[in-house]
């Protein structure tokens, strides 16, 4: 596959460095990487079918946030109530956290910032190549965008110098149906592969990423629990797919780690682990590839898993780690790129849940921050 590092090329741009000689160029924007990474931030998406917008928090050094800005996606969401574009991953963090991918369901676009500290730059704009993008997966200089809606599919663009996104020939992909409710979409670790899940068909879907950044035909696993939902890659490369369960059950959420196999094929390293709680669809894993939580928007609580280095989930104690005031309804949830800290959006309470990730994963509960509004589909929540 052919590699660039686009986003560190961007960050020169974006932060106003002059033309310099490569090993100074490099050496310059290793050290913004790094300035980056020291300060924290916390990106939340509004979602507005009028004006969908990006709230920045900054991220003080004991967790806590404090709001820093307003951005114009230049583009619409979807609207509506609690969780309504049903997905993970619609703001989305490059590999290097100097670029910011946001997708306007309502308007059918993506929007691209350039990221310093909380301060966002807007870069392009581009159409999905489909109806009503929910979700976009990063690795060197592909993207790759879920589109949820009509016949769902997935398509292909390449990341340019500058941070411009340019769609790649023949790169559209389309999952096993019409309106099959394509939820979350990851690169694994090494880019061979691109999973999507789909809500609505209880699917794992793996493509081969092929040289040129097109992908080979879909290989469908079909998942043995019901409530397919969203799917996130370990460093190692296992897939770990949360479960929201069978509608009539009380508390059955669970979630699962695969092994993703050369012929596109998924083997169960552990099957739905109970999450002790109802309404996981969302998940998100350490960087450090410790830990993994679940946001569990029908118990307002979190569940957490030690990941061993085969894939194994452990629960962490007894399995609930954190909870949210009452009613909080969290949905989407971000961990920050030190691994130190976690977030959720409580979309009914109108807040984001605040947690500090201790040495052994359990969590500390620092408190909410911010005044959203109540019930208003915010969707999106990417962390430094």
């Amino acid at each position: 596959m052919h590699k660039l590092a686009c986003p560190l090329i961007l960050a020169a741009t974006v932060l106003g460095i002059g033309t310099l000689s490569l090993p100074a160029q490099s050496n310059e924007l290793s050290a913004l990487s790094q300035n980056n990474n020291r300060v924290g931030a916390v990106f939340v998406m509004t979602n507005d079918a009028k004006k969908n917008e990006i709230i920045a928090y900054n991220r003080a050094p004991n967790g806590y946030l404090t709001e820093a800005g307003h951005y114009d996606t230049e583009g619409r969401g979807s609207g509506g109530v609690t969780d309504p574009l049903e997905a993970q991953g619609s703001l989305t963090l490059s590999q290097d956290h100097s670029i910011l991918f946001a997708a306007n369901a309502g308007s059918g676009t993506i929007s691209l910032f350039g990221i310093r500290r909380s301060n966002l730059f807007f870069l392009d704009k581009v159409a999905s190549g489909g109806s009503q993008p929910v979700a976009v997966a990063q690795f060197q200089n592909l993207v790759y965008v879920l589109n949820s809606g009509g016949a769902g599919s997935v398509v292909g663009f390449h990341l340019e110098f500058g941070g411009q996104m340019r769609p790649i020939k023949d790169a559209t992909s389309f999952l096993t149906g019409n309106t099959t409710a394509g939820a979350s979409v990851a690169f694994s670790p090494d880019g061979q592969f691109l999973l999507v899940t789909e809500r609505l068909a209880n699917t794992i879907d793996v493509f081969r990423v092929k040289p040129d950044g097109t992908l080979a035909p879909i290989v469908v696993n079909p998942n043995p629990a019901p409530g397919t939902f969203s799917v996130a890659f370990t460093p190692n490369g296992n897939a770990i797919v949360s479960e929201t369960g069978a509608a009539d059950a009380t508390n059955g959420s669970a979630i699962s780690s695969y092994i993703v196999g050369q012929n596109g094929k998924l083997t169960a390293v552990s099957q739905s682990v109970p999450a002790l709680a109802a309404g996981n669809c969302w998940n998100a894993i350490t960087p450090d590839g410790k830990y993994v939580y679940t946001s569990n928007s029908g118990s307002d609580s979190i569940s957490g898993f030690a990941i061993a280095k085969d894939g194994t989930l452990t629960p962490i104690g007894s399995t609930i780690v954190g909870n949210n005031p009452s009613g909080s309804h969290n949905v989407d949830i971000a961990v920050s790129t030190d691994s130190q800290y976690l977030y959720t959006i409580n979309s009914d309470s109108g807040n984001i849940g605040m947690f500090r990730i201790e040495q052994n994963g359990t969590l500390t509960n620092l408190g909410q921050a911010g005044d959203l509004p109540k019930s208003a589909g915010f969707n999106g929540i990417a962390a430094l």
